[in-house]
């Protein structure tokens, strides 16, 4: 799940220096470097970049700007496995990993023991419905106050 970011990588003629020319912008016009995971901070895509970068243990620098990546190497290192970091850095799901279940992400109490309210109209009396049933708590409960603040006021 996700989208793949389109990326050509290019050999610079100066040694330990890469460019990767991406099909998406990811700092506006502006220019931003960073010489260390640290200074990566905040949700941008090009600090998330940057730290993703970093976390490999090759890259001593990165430089961006707009749809152009430059990635300063460290001594020794190549740059294998960075155009992969690049072009997965929106993708959520990879083949191979199982989404979570619907019951994994329910709440842990069940429907059932969610407060009824008068006149909700859902299952009718005070039972639950088989479909009421399978939303969790919460939801049904703030359904249930958003409905009857509808009807007070109108």
């Amino acid at each position: 799940m996700g989208q793949l970011v389109g990326v050509i990588e290019n050999k610079s003629t100066i040694a330990g220096l890469v460019r990767f020319e991406l099909n998406r912008n990811l700092t506006g016009s502006g220019h931003e470097r960073f010489a260390s995971a640290h200074e990566a901070k905040g949700p941008r895509p090009a600090a998330e970049l940057a730290r993703r970068l970093f976390d490999t243990g090759q890259v001593a620098g990165v430089h961006l700007y707009m749809n152009m990546v430059t990635v300063d190497l460290n001594k020794g290192f190549s740059s294998d496995g960075l155009f992969d970091v690049i072009r997965d850095m929106y993708q959520y799901w990879k083949p191979g990993m199982t989404p979570p279940a619907f019951e994994d992400l329910a709440p842990v109490g069940d429907a059932t023991d969610a407060p009824t309210a008068s006149g909700d109209g859902v299952g009718g009396g005070g039972g639950l419905s088989e479909a009421a049933k399978r939303i969790p708590a919460d939801l049904l409960e703030r359904s249930r106050a958003a409905l009857a603040k509808w009807k007070a006021e109108h």
